[in-house]
C-alpha cells in the first residue's frame, strides 16, 4: 500500500516538472498570426535536425520565434525575415532552399535518379531482346533427341 502512494505521488509530482511553458505572443488579428504560424513552421530547427521552429523545444528555436515575431511586430515581410535567418543560421534551416549554384545539385538529384533507373530499365530490356534474337533454333538432330526423349518419357510414364 505505501509502494502505492509513493507511485502515485511521484507520477503527479513529476508531471510538473516535464511541463514547459508555451510561448504567447499577442496578434492584433488571426491573419497575423496565421503569418506567424505558416513562418514557424517552415523554417527548421537548427540543433533538431528534421524538427521546425514552431514544433521544436530547444533554446535555439525559442530565440528564432522570438526573432519571428519581434521582426513581424517591426513590420518586416515574410522574405525579410526568412533571409534575416537564413543569413545568421545558413540555408539549412530553409525545408525548401531556393534554387541557385550551391542547391543545383540538390533539386537535380531526383530528376538525375529517375532518368538513371529508366536508362538501366532500357538497357535491361533491349539486352533482353538481342539475347532472344540471337538463340537458335534447333538444328536436325537436336529435334530428332527431344523427339526420342519425349517418346521415353511417354512410354515410361
Amino acid at each position: 500500500m505505501v509502494r502505492m502512494v509513493c507511485l502515485v505521488l511521484v507520477l503527479l509530482l513529476s508531471g510538473g516538472a516535464a511541463a514547459d511553458v508555451a510561448d504567447v505572443y499577442d496578434f492584433s488579428d488571426r491573419a497575423q498570426e496565421q503569418r506567424y504560424q505558416n513562418l514557424t513552421a517552415e523554417l527548421r530547427c537548427p540543433k533538431c535536425q528534421n524538427q521546425n521552429i514552431a514544433d521544436s523545444n530547444a533554446p535555439i528555436a525559442k530565440d528564432m520565434r522570438n526573432v519571428v515575431y519581434q521582426m513581424m511586430k517591426d513590420g518586416a515581410s515574410n522574405e525579410e525575415i526568412v533571409e534575416s535567418l537564413v543569413g545568421r543560421f545558413g540555408e539549412f534551416i530553409r525545408y525548401k532552399p531556393e534554387l541557385d549554384s550551391r542547391t543545383f545539385l540538390l533539386w537535380a538529384t531526383p530528376a538525375i535518379a529517375v532518368l538513371g533507373g529508366l536508362l538501366v530499365v532500357a538497357g535491361v530490356v533491349i539486352r533482353s531482346r538481342r539475347a532472344g534474337m540471337e538463340s537458335q533454333a534447333l538444328s536436325a538432330e537436336e529435334r530428332s533427341r527431344v523427339d526420342e526423349m519425349l517418346a521415353n518419357e511417354d512410354r515410361s510414364s
